[in-house]
């Protein structure tokens, strides 16, 4: 099957940890949490397949598929195992990760994400998937940031909340709608209930307080899952690492630490 070119960034020195975005934005997304990190750490970013810079193939797509994907990527590095956080579909990936490349893991953190969705879940994806097959990205965007973002966060002028809202729009509304479309039903197919309890590494779950697209008890069920497991949570809607970089960078920090 062939393998995608896949657009990465790496910066700073030290260990290595790769952070894996959510679907519809890009590298980007981690730009406030790589900045404080990269001090500390090598921080390796990359699109997934059909997102930002990275090339789209043709679907279907599955979360072993883009969990293969990152893997290349970390084998490429060649810095052994490596610290690993996704948020949203990003955590996805690093729950397959984690089940079918345990050895390329230090750790793994699960940031606003979902380890299972039941019929109506999937049904809702499926709308998702055939408004943006006969409309385009464009038409699922306004709704997208309202899941993303606190209110206060979108209106925020003063501290560049509304500008980073509106760059992460436009990075969805150029999203690949085939590959977008491709991104959803993998996510709609996740079950990760069995695969979790055989995770073997160190896992942190981080919870958004206001996210309504995976609520609270999708990361107390994911926490629950895999052994050892701890919870944190922040007070954020969705993108909670654009939302409150600080602590989210903050949180990681102390668990790579705990880990030393």
């Amino acid at each position: 099957m062939k393998k995608p070119h896949l657009h990465c960034i790496s910066e700073g020195q030290g260990p290595v940890v790769v952070l894996s975005h959510a679907l519809g934005c890009d590298l980007t997304m981690w730009d406030g949490v790589t900045a404080i990190l990269k001090n500390r750490y090598t921080v390796l970013r990359y699109d997934h397949r059909g997102h930002g810079q990275s090339e789209a193939l043709p679907g279907p797509y599955t979360l072993d598929l883009l969990a293969g994907d990152v893997a290349g990527i970390i084998n490429g590095q060649g810095e052994g195992p490596v610290h690993f956080v996704g948020l949203s579909m990003g955590g996805m990936t690093a729950q397959a990760l984690a089940a079918r490349y345990p050895q390329l893991l230090k750790s793994i953190v699960i940031a606003n994400s979902a380890m299972f969705y039941d019929d109506a879940a999937r049904a809702m994806w499926q709308a998702r998937v055939r408004t943006v097959q006969a409309q385009g990205v464009a038409a699922i965007s306004e709704g997208a940031m309202q899941r993303w973002f606190t209110p206060e966060f979108r209106a925020d002028e003063a501290d560049g909340g509304a500008r980073k809202v509106a760059a992460l729009r436009r990075v969805l509304e150029s999203t690949d709608a085939a590959a977008y479309a491709a991104s959803c039903e993998a996510v709609s197919r996740i079950d990760f209930r069995t695969s979790n309890g055989a995770v073997q590494c160190p896992a942190l779950v981080i919870a958004g307080a206001r996210d309504e697209a995976t609520p609270v008890a999708m990361s107390e069920a994911i926490c629950a899952s895999i052994k050892g497991a701890q919870l944190r949570t922040l007070p954020a809607a969705h993108l909670s690492a654009v939302e409150q970089p600080d602590s989210f960078a903050d949180l990681l920090e102390r668990f790579f630490e705990s880990l030393r």
